[in-house]
């Protein structure tokens, strides 16, 4: 009877004990159940396989040249200000081979660009932080450079305009936003992308790509590191392996001087071939202030071989257009017949000066 009474009695400590734990048991248990309902399977299985593809890019990047430690430059703290920038000078004089070795994809981008455009596509450069300032850089000097229209070479930056002068590299991994930027563009079959990654793995470029790519646009892959994404996700790449950095993976120092030549290549070598460019002078820039103005009467006087008053009066006469003034005076044509020529070669400055001579 008394161990029955016990029985019934309340639950001593180690019994309470017990009960709690099956009772905790119970609640996760529950919690687990509820969990499973608000959060599909397939969407927990994307977020492993978004986990498992973070930790591979991770370990990818590790492996990729332009991440690796230059030894020479492993005590760079110690260096003195002499030593630092002699070291940075001599490490500098290895991006002109390394973009030599890329001479035959540049000159194909070339060609590529110069189709494009002289059926009225545009070249868009797309990046991230420093690759995307390197395409906003170059995209924007062309117009004042060969009086083009703004609208020909224009530039995607991730994070916007804004990023130009603010860091914003989270947004390097937004490929909904790079998806967004590239078809407000709606690039078509004579549009040339033109993605830069010094990795070759950045999210926002290669999305961009692949869209332009998938929508007719004939896309270029601009790298510091062979067999990348980007590379695969466009029509053809121009690699530069400039190799580690002084400064341990920073892509603004080789990597960008190696880009920023490759641009100035693509983009000075497609006007010049389109005739924006008559011997190898500026012969279509802007007059819009004093300065640009007597570099103009320079350039008519170097094209034509006319002395400063008869390059003066040409250019005033032409309404203040350099290719108007050269083939004026070049072809001994009047402003109606050079600006008939001009129009007539799409703003080709030799050809038009040819077409009005036999004019």
């Amino acid at each position: 009877m008394q161990l029955l009474a016990k029985d019934r009695g309340p639950c001593r400590p180690a019994q309470g004990r017990l009960l709690a734990c099956k009772n905790a048991r119970l609640r996760m248990t529950s919690h687990r159940i509820r969990c499973s309902k608000i959060v599909p399977p397939s969407l927990r299985f994307r977020k492993a396989q978004h986990l498992t593809r973070t930790r591979k890019q991770e370990s990818d990047l590790r492996r990729l040249p332009t991440e690796q430690i230059l030894p020479a430059a492993a005590d760079l703290d110690r260096m003195s200000s002499l030593e630092i920038v002699r070291l940075m000078n001599r490490e500098d004089a290895t991006v002109a081979p390394a973009v030599a070795r890329a001479l035959p994809q540049i000159a194909r981008a070339i060609d590529t660009v110069v189709a494009g455009l002289r059926h009225g596509g545009r070249l868009i450069y797309v990046g991230a932080g420093t690759s995307g300032r390197i395409g906003a850089l170059d995209a924007s000097e062309i117009p004042p450079t060969f009086n083009t229209d703004p609208r020909t070479v224009q530039f995607i930056m991730a994070g916007g305009p804004k990023a130009l002068g603010a860091s914003t590299e989270a947004s390097e991994d937004d490929t909904v936003l790079a998806i967004a930027e590239i078809k407000k563009r709606k690039p078509g079959k004579h549009d040339i992308v033109l993605g830069i990654a010094t990795s070759g793995r950045t999210p926002f470029t290669i999305a961009a790509v692949q869209y332009a790519r998938a929508h007719s646009a004939r896309t270029i892959a601009l790298t510091c590191n062979r067999n990348s994404p980007l590379e695969r996700a466009a029509d053809f790449a121009i690699v530069t392996e400039v190799g580690p950095e002084v400064l341990a993976g920073s892509s603004r120092m080789k990597a960008g001087t190696a880009h920023k030549m490759v641009l100035n290549m693509i983009s000075t070598g497609a006007m010049t071939r389109l005739g924006y460019v008559y011997g190898n002078l500026m012969v279509s820039v802007w007059t819009k202030n004093e300065k640009l103005i007597q570099r103009a009467i320079r350039i008519v006087e170097q094209a034509t071989g006319a002395d400063h008053a008869a390059a003066s009066n040409a250019l005033e006469a032409a309404g203040n257009r350099t290719p108007v003034a050269v083939v004026m005076l070049a072809a001994g044509a009047t402003r109606a017949q050079a600006v008939a020529a001009l129009k007539k070669t799409k703003g080709h400055v030799r050809q038009a000066i040819s077409l009005a001579s036999s004019g």
